[in-house]
C-alpha cells in the first residue's frame, strides 16, 4: 500500500469514454489498497478553445481574465472524473487548486508554487476518498490580501502533480500521458525510436530544455530537488513506461516549494589546459577529424566551444587536463600542418562551474554567476552552459578567489563545494537520448571589451528585459581591437526584444555591434555517461560529417553536446546521430506516439 499521484493529460481526459476508462483504471489502483491523489488537465482541447474565445475580443486581454477564463478547463474535467469515480462506487471529491491550497506567487500566467498546504487533501485521503485535483492553477494572494487564482503556464498540470507528490511525500508520482515514456527522441522525426526504461533528471532536464515534449522542464525540476519518484506511462495499456531517477528526498527549504536555491552546488578544477585553433577550414568533417585524432591519441577532452565564423574559417576551442598538454599539443599541430590555421595554449587554468535544476531556465542566474566573478576582479576566458550547469574557464592563481566570490553570491556551504572532483565511472549510456530544437535563433555580439564584467553587463541586459538565453559561448579569437565575440541562442519568439535590450551596453562598447546567424537548428545528444566515456563529442561530430552537415557552432557541458547547424539540415542532424549512437531500436513497446 502506498500513497500515488497520479496525473492524466488532456487526450486522456478528452470525452465521457476517456474520462470513464480513466476512472476505471484509478478504481483498480485503490483496490490494490492505495491512497490516490489525481490530478488532471482540461479535456483535450479546452484550453485553446478558451484562448481562441479571448483572442476574437481583444488582441491583449488582461493577464488576470486569461486565469479566470483558463482554469475554468479544468472544473470541468475535475467534477466529471469525480462523478465517474462515485458512479463506479469509488468514493471521490473534486477540488480545485484554490480549494485545494496550492499558493503560487502573485504573477498572473507563470506563477510558481510557493507552497501546498495539505490538511484538507490528507484528511480526506484518512477517510478512503479519492482526490480528484485540478491541475495547471493555484491561488496567491493580490493586493490587501485578496485571494486571486493563477494558472502556472505551459506544462503546468504535471508541475501541479509533482508539487503535490512533493508536498505530501507520496510514494511515486505517475504522469499518464498518450506515449509510452520517454522516448530516445520525437518519434515523429525518426520512428525508430525506443522506449527508455529509466533515465537521470539531470538527463530529462537537458532533453526537456531541448524541446522533449513529453515532460515539462519545471515538473522534472522538482521531482530532482525533492527525490520525488516519477513515472511516465501510457493511459492505454498497463506497461511499465520510464521511471525517472533522482537524488534522495530532502524537505522542503522555506524559500518556496519552486523558488528554492536554484544553484545547489559549486565546482572548481584546477591544472586545466586551454587550445585553440583558429582560421581553420569551416566545412563538414573537421570538427570530426580533430576530436577522433584525441580520442585515439587517449585524450579526454572536456569543454568544447566552436563560435561563429568569418568568412570560410572557424575556430575551435576545447579544455583538457593539463597533463595530457604535451600529446594534445602533437595531435593538433598534425592536423594543423594539413589543414592550416593557427594553434594557440595556455595552461593554469581552472573551470569554475555552478549547478542546479534549471539554471538557463531562469532568467539572471548565470548573469549573477558572471558578475560574482566580475567582482572579484577575475576576466572569462571560456564560457559553456546547459540546463543544469554552467561554466567558465578562468586564470588558476585567481581561481579561489572567484570560488569564495561566487559560493557567497548564492550562498554556498562547504558541503556543496567540490574542488577536483574524480569521476566516477555510473556504467550508464553516453549518449542515452538525442533532441532537436528548431525554435533557435543565433545572435553574435561582435567586439566585445575583453575585460571583467561584460559577460555579465551582456547577460544583465537581456534578463532585464525577460529574455532566457540557452546556449551562450565566448570565442577564443581576439578582434584587432583586443575585443571577443560572445554568440548566443535564444527562442525565436525572443529576437524582436535583443535589439533595445542591448541597444544602450552597445553604445557604451565603441566598435561593437549585433549580428544574427542564418536559420538554424540545435541538436543535441546527452547522457550520464558522458563524463567518463573519451570521444563521444567526436563520434557525434562524425555523424555529421558523414551526413554532409556542416556545424555552425558547438557547446559542451557535463552531460550534453550540443551543436548548432542549419535549420534545412535540422531533422536529417537528428536522424544521422541518433542512428550512429544505435539508439535506433524496432523493439518500442506500444502506447502511442508523441
Amino acid at each position: 500500500m502506498g500513497l500515488l499521484v497520479q496525473k492524466f493529460g488532456g487526450t486522456s481526459v478528452g470525452n465521457v469514454k476517456r474520462i470513464q476508462s480513466v476512472a476505471k483504471k484509478i478504481a483498480l489502483c485503490k483496490e490494490r489498497g492505495n491512497q490516490i491523489v489525481v490530478v488532471v488537465s482540461a479535456m483535450g482541447d479546452t484550453t485553446n478553445d478558451l484562448t481562441s474565445l479571448a483572442l476574437e475580443i481583444s488582441n491583449d486581454p488582461p493577464q488576470r481574465e486569461m486565469d479566470m477564463l483558463l482554469s475554468t478547463g479544468e472544473q470541468v474535467s475535475i467534477a466529471l472524473l469525480a462523478i465517474a469515480l462515485n458512479e463506479i462506487g469509488v468514493h471521490a471529491k473534486s477540488m480545485t487548486g484554490v480549494q485545494v491550497g496550492i499558493v503560487t506567487e502573485s504573477s498572473h500566467g507563470r506563477a510558481r508554487i510557493l507552497e501546498i498546504k495539505t490538511d484538507r487533501i490528507s484528511n480526506l485521503l484518512e477517510e478512503g476518498l479519492v482526490v480528484v485535483i485540478a491541475g495547471f492553477q493555484g491561488t496567491s494572494l493580490g493586493t490587501g490580501g485578496t485571494s486571486e487564482i493563477t494558472t502556472l503556464g505551459r506544462g503546468g498540470s504535471d508541475t501541479s502533480a509533482v508539487a503535490l507528490a512533493a508536498a505530501l511525500n507520496a510514494d511515486a508520482c505517475e504522469i499518464y500521458t498518450d506515449v509510452a515514456g520517454v522516448l530516445t527522441t520525437d518519434p515523429r522525426q525518426v520512428p525508430e525510436a525506443r522506449l527508455m526504461s529509466h533515465i537521470s533528471c539531470d538527463e530529462m532536464l537537458e532533453l526537456a530544455s531541448l524541446g522533449a515534449a513529453v515532460l515539462h522542464p519545471r515538473a522534472v525540476e522538482i521531482a530532482r530537488n525533492y527525490g520525488v519518484k516519477l513515472v511516465v506511462r501510457s493511459s492505454w495499456n498497463d506497461e511499465e513506461g520510464t521511471t525517472l531517477t533522482s537524488q534522495a528526498k530532502r524537505p522542503i527549504g522555506k524559500e518556496g516549494l519552486e523558488l528554492g536555491r536554484p544553484v545547489n552546488g559549486v565546482e572548481l578544477v584546477d591544472k586545466q589546459a586551454v587550445l585553440g585553433l583558429s582560421h581553420i577550414p569551416d566545412k563538414p568533417g573537421i570538427a570530426a577529424d580533430l576530436f577522433e585524432a584525441l580520442s585515439k591519441g587517449g585524450v579526454n577532452v572536456d569543454l568544447i566551444i566552436q563560435s561563429t565564423h568569418e568568412g570560410n574559417s572557424n575556430d575551435i576551442t576545447f579544455t583538457i587536463s593539463q597533463n595530457e598538454l604535451e600529446r594534445t599539443e602533437l595531435l593538433c599541430q598534425d592536423l594543423i600542418q594539413k589543414l592550416g590555421g593557427e594553434l594557440t595554449v595556455q595552461n593554469d587554468m581552472s573551470k569554475l562551474s555552478i549547478s542546479g535544476a534549471g539554471i538557463m531556465g531562469r532568467p539572471g542566474i548565470a548573469a549573477k554567476f558572471f558578475e560574482s566573478i566580475s567582482r572579484a576582479g577575475v576576466n572569462l576566458r571560456l564560457i559553456a552552459t546547459s540546463e543544469v550547469k554552467v561554466s567558465c574557464v578562468i586564470d588558476s592563481n585567481i581561481g579561489n578567489k572567484a570560488l569564495r566570490s561566487v559560493c557567497e553570491t548564492f550562498e554556498i556551504n562547504q558541503n556543496q563545494i567540490k574542488i577536483n572532483p574524480t569521476v566516477i565511472d555510473t556504467k550508464e549510456p553516453e549518449v542515452r537520448g538525442v533532441a532537436l530544437d528548431t525554435n533557435q535563433a543565433q545572435i553574435s555580439v561582435i567586439n566585445i571589451p575583453d575585460i571583467p564584467g561584460s559577460a555579465a553587463s551582456l547577460c544583465r541586459k537581456l534578463t532585464e528585459s525577460g529574455i532566457c538565453l540557452d546556449t551562450i559561448v565566448q570565442s577564443e579569437r581576439q578582434h584587432e581591437s583586443g575585443g571577443r565575440t560572445i554568440s548566443f541562442t535564444l527562442s525565436r519568439d525572443d529576437r524582436k526584444l535583443v535589439d533595445d535590450a542591448l541597444s544602450t551596453l552597445l553604445k557604451e562598447w565603441k566598435g561593437s555591434y549585433l549580428i544574427d546567424g542564418i536559420a538554424i537548428a540545435r541538436i543535441s545528444s546527452v547522457g550520464a555517461g558522458m563524463p567518463c566515456t573519451v570521444g563521444t563529442a567526436g563520434r557525434m561530430f562524425r555523424a555529421l560529417a558523414n551526413a554532409s552537415i556542416n556545424i555552425e557552432m558547438i557547446a559542451t557541458s557535463e552531460i550534453r553536446t550540443s551543436c548548432i547547424v542549419s535549420e534545412n539540415d535540422g531533422t536529417k542532424a537528428l536522424q544521422a546521430v541518433h542512428k550512429f549512437f544505435e539508439l535506433n531500436n524496432n523493439s518500442v513497446r506500444s502506447g502511442g506516439s508523441s
